[in-house]
């Protein structure tokens, strides 16, 4: 009984509209970010390097290149903060999990 209860739970928090993503994808991913008390929309467009599909608790992990620098930022998939995510550019890698 007690499962189920929390199964229910975690499904109300699920978005059903997430797109499909992999490794190796180009996303733009568009957050939103609040400076005291105004609310802004923040993009940040990079390559996805790592998946972790676990229901409510998945995420995914994107890097960019700002400067010279690699930026790496970890994203929880079904977050209120997330307004969208958008596939710029599917990749093909060979592996499930990419380092730098």
């Amino acid at each position: 009984m007690n499962t189920s209860l929390l199964q229910s739970v975690r499904e109300r928090h699920l978005k059903p509209n997430v797109p499909k993503l992999e490794s190796g994808d180009t996303v733009r991913v568009s957050t939103k970010v609040v400076e005291g008390n105004r609310e802004r929309i923040q993009v940040f467009e990079g390559v996805v390097m790592r998946l972790r599909k676990s229901g409510v608790e998945a995420c995914f992990t994107v890097r960019r290149m700002t400067h010279g620098v690699g930026v790496e930022r970890t994203f929880l998939l079904h977050s209120p903060r997330i307004d969208k995510i958008d596939v710029v550019r599917h990749g093909r890698v060979r592996r499930a999990q990419l380092y730098y």
